[in-house]
């Protein structure tokens, strides 16, 4: 649909249009399913909410009913019954909206200034609490293999060495294929992708995780020696051979937590994701910048006090080699007689 601009057609055009113009607008960001649902849910909710003050349907609604009166009213009671992170993130939705009429020319200012909306609650890292807890950790995956119905030491220690030692979120450690592990022995690097629609990244992978992930490898043609490797394939398996879900990755890290007997020290509510903070949290004790740690992580920015500034592939290498827990690693691999790689 092309959105002239044209006064009275600008009038005509009905909210739904809109919307589905805006989504349109927004498809080469590559946003995942569930954010453009979400997005598509905050604009309906509140937009039946305009249409019922205005006593129209929603397919009525138009932008002359999107006033700052309306939407003062609409808001105040979409929140009613919402928590304050929603009610945030349905402001920021409508916002954007707004941004996109504003672009279009289709309105000449953006009500959404407004429109009150909750503080977003200063957040907090949560690691895993403990000086030397992801030590014990390691040790303990890498000293006996954990019960369960269908042991692999091997994938064990690896998954949540990488967790803790790259900083990957859940969903981008389930999206790495095995070709996602490159570049040359002992310099190798993982290619991550955020699932927020962010451009990939390279996190540096050293030389004991590398020997981490080359014997689960080994492992796993062990295991399914029928099935060839590819580089297409996930980098993490379940006992099938099938590339590991969500639910199984918080159950294998929680169980794995368990077994070092460091469940005790895991923030409630955090579970995979304490191995993130926890990396995050070792890098800034280890004197990494703030800028290092946002590029490793894969934040979309700094404070607004701070400007954004590419580091090099050698600092980014020297921030991750800082990591304590590496040190812990290559200790346990000369215990094990495993060499240096490269």
């Amino acid at each position: 649909m092309s959105l002239m601009r044209n006064s009275y057609l600008d009038e005509q055009v009905t909210f739904p249009e809109l919307v589905d113009a805006f989504f349109v607008a927004r498809s080469p960001r590559k946003e995942s399913p569930h954010t453009v649902a979400a997005y598509r849910r905050d604009l309906r909710g509140v937009g039946v909410l305009l249409a019922e003050d205005a006593g129209i349907t929603l397919d009525q609604l138009r932008l002359p009913h999107l006033t700052l009166p309306a939407m003062r009213k609409a808001f105040a009671r979409f929140a009613q019954e919402r928590a304050k992170a929603s009610i945030a993130r349905c402001w920021s939705t409508w916002n954007a909206f707004f941004g996109f009429l504003v672009a279009e020319g289709l309105v000449e200012g953006n009500p959404m200034a407004g429109v009150d909306r909750p503080r977003s609650p200063e957040r907090s890292a949560k690691p895993l609490r403990g000086d030397s807890t992801a030590e014990e950790l390691l040790v303990a995956l890498a000293r006996s293999a954990r019960r369960a119905r269908h042991p692999w030491p091997e994938r064990d220690l690896a998954v949540v060495a990488t967790l803790l030692l790259t900083g990957v979120r859940s969903a981008e450690l389930l999206a790495l294929t095995v070709g996602d592990l490159a570049g040359p022995s002992g310099e190798r690097r993982l290619v991550v992708r955020s699932g927020k629609g962010d451009a990939d990244r390279s996190v540096p992978v050293e030389p004991p995780l590398e020997r981490l992930l080359e014997s689960y490898l080994e492992s796993r043609s062990r295991r399914f020696p029928a099935v060839p490797i590819s580089t297409q394939a996930p980098l993490f398996v379940d006992h099938r051979g099938r590339g590991l879900t969500r639910n199984q990755l918080q159950y294998l890290v929680r169980q794995c937590y368990r077994w070092a007997g460091v469940q005790d020290r895991v923030e409630r509510g955090t579970l995979v994701h304490a191995l993130r903070h926890t990396f995050a949290t070792r890098l800034g004790q280890s004197g990494a910048s703030a800028m290092e740690i946002m590029e490793l992580l894969g934040h979309r920015s700094l404070a607004s006090s701070q400007n954004y500034l590419k580091v090099t592939a050698r600092e980014l290498r020297e921030a991750a080699r800082s990591n304590p827990a590496y040190g812990v690693l290559r200790v346990l691999q000369q215990e094990a007689g495993m060499g240096e790689v490269g």
